[in-house]
C-alpha cells in the first residue's frame, strides 16, 4: 500500500469556502435575527388588527340593536301609548300599527305587552313585500311569552338584545310604556323587533359575512390559514346566551406583508454578503493569491529546469516580500550546495557503487555457503565399517540363504542411498557452480561498466527469475516454495544489473519469511503486460512492515532488521531500476501480512516474436 501525499485544495479555494461558510453562518444569523425583530412585530400587528375587527363587528351589532330599542323608547314615552295601554283602541293600532309607520321604522315585529306577559295586539310585516306574516307573528307572541321582562329590563326602562324568531336572528328592542314626563306607573312595555340578515351585517362590515344561528360558545373565534384568517364573532341573548355567531374572513395582508418584508429583508443581507465576499475574494487573490501564484510558477520553472535563478518581485513591504526575499536566499544556498553535490557524486557513486557490488556478491556467495555446508554436513549414506562387515559375511559360503538375500538386499539400499547422495551431492555443485559464475559475471560487469550507464538489451524475465529462484532455495535454513510463470517475458534492461536485483529481493523475500519462525513459507511471481512496460510482482508471506515506512525502506543506511547493518540492497536495488528506466516499489498492508515488491520495466518494441525465436532455438 502505497502512502502518497492527500491532494489540497488550493489556496483560494479554501478562501472561497470558508468566506462562503461564513456567509451562509451570516446570512442564517441575520434571519433569525431579522426574523425575531420583524415576525413577532407583524404577528402583535395582525392581533391587533383581529381585535379591532372584532370591536368593529360588536360596535356594529350594538349600533344594530340599539337603533331597534330607540325605535321602542319613542314608542313607550308616548302618552297615545300610556292612554292606549289603559284603553285600547282601534285607532291607535290602525295608526301606531300601520304599515308605513313600520317601514318608517325599518322593524320588522311590533308588539305591545301588558306586565303579565300578554301581547294586547302584536303584527309582523315584510318590509320588502309590505305584507303581514302570521307564522312569524304567531311565533313574536309565542317568543313574548317566555321571555322574562323584568330580567331582561333590570332597572333600566330599555334595552336591546337579540333573539331567535322562528327560523329568523332578529334584533329586539323593548321601551317601558309610561308618560312622556315620566309620571304614572308603567303599562307593560313596547316591543320591537327587527330581522337581522348575513347581507345587512356584510354590507355594514364591507366584509363577506354570514349568520350561522343557534351556533355555541361566548368566546369569539379566530383561526389561521395561511392566507386568510377566520373570524367567529357570538351574538348574544337577553341573558348573555350565545344565539348566533357572525362568521366572516379577512385578508392576512399584514402576515403577508411581513413575510414579504423579512424575505426581502434576508435576500438583501444576503446578496450584501455575497457582494462582499466575491469583493474581498478578488482584493485577497490580487493581493495574495497572484503574487504567490508568480512564486508557485517561479518554483515550478526551478523544479522542470533546474535553473537556480532568483524571483524579481516589486517591493510592497509586506510579508510575501519577506517571503520572497527568503525564497532567493534558499536558491542561491541551493546553488552553491549543487555546486558541491556535483563534486561530490562522483567520488560518492564509485564508493556506493563498490558497496552495491560486495553487497551483491555477498548475496551471490550465501548460496555456495550453503550448499558446502549441507555437503559437509551430509555424511556417508551407508556406515563403511558395517559395510565390510556385510561383504565380508555375504563372501563366506556357509551363510544361509535367508541370511545371504537379506545382506544382498541391504548392500543394494546401501548402493541406491550412495547413488541419491550422490546426486544431491552433484545438484548442490551445480547451484553452487551457478553462484560462483553469477558472482564473476557482477564483479566482471562490473569492471567494464564501472564508468558508463548500463546498457539496455533484450532480456527474458521469466529466465532471470527462475534461476535466482533456484540459487535462493539454497539461501537460507526455511524451505521456500516459488511460484513464476513458465512463459516468456521479454524486457529492456541490463541481464547482470536486473539479475542483482530480482535476486536481492528474492532474498529480502526469504529473509523475511524466516523472521516469522515459520519452517516454511511461498514466494510467487507474476509479470503483467501492456503495451509500454511490463510489470513483475515479487510478493511473499513474511513478516511485511508497516505502511508508513514504505518511502523510507529505500533511503541509504535503514533496515528493517536491528541485527542487520547497511540497508544498501534497496537502495542500490531502486538506483539500479531508475538506470534502466524502470521503478521498483514496495508495498504491504501492516505487519504479518507479508510484501510485495513491484517492479516496472520497458517493454521492447518487437518483444513475443524475438523471445519466442530464442527459446524455440534453446529447445
Amino acid at each position: 500500500m502505497r502512502i502518497g501525499r492527500k491532494l489540497a485544495l488550493p489556496l483560494g479555494t479554501k478562501l472561497m469556502l470558508i468566506l462562503a461558510g461564513l456567509g451562509v453562518v451570516g446570512a442564517v444569523a441575520m434571519a433569525l435575527l431579522l426574523g425575531a425583530v420583524i415576525t413577532p412585530s407583524f404577528d402583535r400587528l395582525e392581533r391587533e388588527a383581529v381585535a379591532a375587527h372584532v370591536d368593529r363587528t360588536r360596535m356594529v351589532l350594538k349600533e344594530l340593536v340599539s337603533s331597534v330599542e330607540s325605535g321602542a323608547r319613542d314608542y313607550g314615552d308616548w302618552n297615545a301609548s300610556y292612554d292606549y295601554m289603559g284603553h285600547p283602541t282601534e285607532a291607535f293600532e290602525r295608526e301606531s300599527f300601520s304599515t308605513l309607520a313600520m317601514v318608517n321604522l325599518d322593524i320588522n315585529g311590533m308588539a305591545y305587552v301588558r306586565d303579565d306577559g300578554q301581547a294586547v295586539i302584536a303584527r309582523w310585516l315584510d318590509l320588502d313585500r309590505s305584507i303581514d306574516m302570521p307564522d312569524m307573528r304567531a311565533a313574536l307572541v309565542s317568543a313574548v311569552r317566555t321571555l322574562d321582562a323584568d330580567a331582561a329590563f333590570g332597572s333600566r326602562s330599555s334595552t336591546g338584545f337579540y333573539q331567535h324568531i322562528g327560523d329568523a336572528v332578529v334584533a329586539i328592542g323593548m321601551a317601558r310604556v309610561r308618560r312622556s314626563d315620566g309620571t304614572g306607573s308603567p303599562r307593560g312595555y313596547v316591543l320591537m323587533a327587527r330581522t337581522v340578515t348575513s347581507s345587512e351585517l356584510s354590507a355594514l362590515l364591507q366584509l363577506d359575512a354570514r349568520l350561522e344561528p343557534k351556533a355555541g360558545g361566548t368566546a369569539v373565534s379566530v383561526g389561521y390559514s395561511p392566507r386568510q384568517i377566520g373570524i367567529a364573532v357570538p351574538i348574544q341573548g337577553a341573558r348573555g346566551e350565545p344565539v348566533a355567531r357572525l362568521v366572516y374572513s379577512v385578508p392576512r395582508a399584514l402576515s403577508l406583508l411581513g413575510s414579504k418584508t423579512l424575505q426581502f429583508a434576508v435576500l438583501g443581507s444576503t446578496a450584501l454578503l455575497l457582494v462582499l465576499i466575491v469583493a474581498l475574494r478578488m482584493i485577497f487573490g490580487r493581493m495574495v493569491l497572484s503574487r504567490i501564484g508568480r512564486v508557485e510558477r517561479h518554483m515550478g520553472v526551478v523544479r522542470s529546469s533546474g535553473a537556480l535563478d532568483p524571483l524579481t518581485e516589486p517591493d510592497k513591504g509586506d510579508e510575501i516580500d519577506s517571503l520572497v526575499g527568503s525564497f532567493n536566499a534558499m536558491l542561491r544556498q541551493l546553488k552553491d550546495l549543487q555546486e558541491q553535490v556535483e563534486v561530490q557524486s562522483f567520488e560518492l557513486g564509485q564508493s556506493e557503487s563498490a558497496v552495491a557490488v560486495m553487497h551483491n556478491v555477498r548475496n551471490a556467495l550465501n548460496p555456495i555457503s550453503t550448499v558446502l555446508g549441507h555437503g559437509l554436513a551430509r555424511g556417508g549414506a551407508v556406515d563403511r565399517a558395517t559395510l565390510d562387515r556385510a561383504l565380508a559375511e555375504l563372501a563366506r559360503d556357509d551363510i544361509p540363504a535367508a541370511r545371504r538375500e537379506k545382506l544382498v538386499a541391504f548392500l543394494t539400499a546401501a548402493a541406491n542411498a550412495e547413488a541419491e547422495a550422490h546426486a544431491a551431492r552433484r545438484e548442490g555443485i551445480e547451484v553452487g557452480r551457478a553462484a560462483l559464475g553469477h558472482v564473476l559475471e557482477i564483479i566482471g560487469k562490473q569492471q567494464a561498466q564501472a564508468h558508463k550507464r548500463p546498457e539496455l538489451e533484450l532480456c527474458d524475465i521469466t529466465e532471470i527469475i527462475a534461476k535466482n529462484a533456484a540459487i535462493a532455495r539454497y539461501s537460507g535454513a526455511v524451505s521456500i516454495g516459488f511460484q513464476f510463470p513458465a512463459k516468456p517475458h521479454p524486457v529492456l534492461g541490463s541481464r547482470v544489473i536486473l539479475s542483482q536485483v530480482i535476486g536481492n529481493l528474492l532474498a529480502n523475500a526469504a529473509e523475511s519469511i524466516a523472521a516469522t519462525g515459520r519452517d516454511g513459507g511461498t514466494i510467487s511471481v507474476t509479470v503483467e503486460e501492456n503495451d509500454a512496460n511490463v510489470k513483475i510482482v515479487i510478493a511473499d508471506d513474511g513478516e511485511g512492515f508497516d505502511p508508513a515506512l514504505s518511502n523510507t525502506l529505500f533511503q541509504r543506511g535503514y533496515s528493517t532488521r536491528a541485527h542487520k547493518s547497511g540497508g544498501l540492497g534497496l537502495h542500490w536495488c531502486a538506483n539500479s531500476m531508475l538506470s534502466m528506466k524502470g521503478t521498483l516499489d514496495l508495498r504491504s498492508d501492516g505487519k504479518g501480512t507479508g510484501a510485495h515488491a513491484i517492479l516496472t520495466l520497458q517493454r521492447p518494441p518487437v518483444a513475443h516474436a524475438v523471445v519466442e525465436e530464442e527459446a524455440a532455438r534453446a529447445a
